[in-house]
């Protein structure tokens, strides 16, 4: 859940209750020049056109700052035209919230954060400097959802750089795909960018990072164990691997019979005895080939020497 300023959450949360405030609003505007279905009504009424709709709304929108700025900041009168205001602006929220579907993050989430934006852009704003509401209010709003990305969304560190250059991308991956109704290719954005397809790919990696995944969390679908079960690790006979490779080289440049004591003496674990017994002679003659064997290793070890 999106972090919030206390102020920030009793408004969010008294907009919960924005059709008996929007009502109240209504009856009370209803003299100033609205007709007899009231201001509300007409802007929430089903099947209407969109534009009816938002015209509705931008006119209920300029009564209820025209109210508000007469009220004394903090009565109840004065809370009720703000939720009534929060309330009826709520669609251009979602709307600002829209641009971020791709962002893999809860909806509702986004739309609460936008909504703070909204209701900051309310209480900043001066109905006399004669600006549409909307026009002020939607920076506010995509400027406090992209803060909410930036400072609590994202895990994984992204240069500021490749993340601006990333908005463009998305946005040159959005004009093109409208343009030739299809998803574009990485080499089609890259000449619409004029950056090379190397910052393309990178910048499109660091798009999709926003959060660490464990390693060891199961993939999903192909029912695979986590990535730490998967990871190799450290061979404690990796070491020996040289080493083999370097005694299979040395032993090839003895004399057959020696190269079999060693194996004998080595790789079949017998004693002296039981090598001399096995070849015929005694075991003093056995340590002497023993010997001599170690002394021809050595020398032709280079590594050791």
């Amino acid at each position: 859940m999106p972090p919030q300023s206390e102020s920030s959450t009793d408004s969010a949360s008294s907009a919960s209750s924005a059709s008996s405030a929007s009502t109240t609003q209504t009856e009370s505007t209803g003299n100033t020049g609205s007709d007899g279905n009231g201001g509300t009504e007409a802007a929430t009424r089903p099947g209407k056109p969109q534009s009816r709709r938002g015209a509705d709304t931008r006119a209920l929108t300029q009564v209820l700052f025209a109210q508000l700025k007469d009220l004394e900041l903090g009565s109840p009168e004065h809370s009720r035209v703000r939720a009534a205001l929060i309330e009826a602006n709520l669609p251009l929220v979602r709307y600002a919230a829209a641009r971020f579907r791709s962002r893999n993050e809860p909806m509702e989430d986004v739309v609460q954060v936008g909504t703070i934006g909204l209701i900051n852009a309310i209480d900043r704003f001066d109905p006399d400097r004669g600006v549409q509401f909307p026009t002020f209010a939607m920076p506010t709003v995509v400027g406090e959802i992209k803060r909410y990305f930036r400072d609590n969304v994202r895990t994984v560190h992204v240069p500021r750089r490749l993340h601006e250059l990333w908005v463009q991308v998305n946005g040159a991956t959005e004009d093109l795909t409208t343009a030739h109704g299809r998803s574009p290719t990485t080499a089609e954005i890259a000449e619409r960018l004029k950056i090379s397809e190397d910052e393309v790919l990178a910048c499109i990696e660091a798009g999709r990072s926003y959060h660490a995944t464990s390693l060891e969390a199961a993939q999903e679908g192909d029912g695979l164990p986590g990535l730490l079960d998967r990871l190799g690790y450290e061979d404690p006979a990796l070491a020996g691997v040289e080493h083999r490779d370097l005694v299979r080289h040395l032993l090839v440049q003895l004399p057959e019979r020696e190269q079999r004591i060693l194996l004998l003496r080595y790789y079949s674990n017998l004693t002296q005895s039981q090598i001399s017994a096995e070849l015929g002679v005694s075991q003093m003659h056995v340590s002497r080939l023993l010997a001599r064997s170690f002394a021809r290793l050595r020398s032709a070890n280079r590594i050791e020497a």
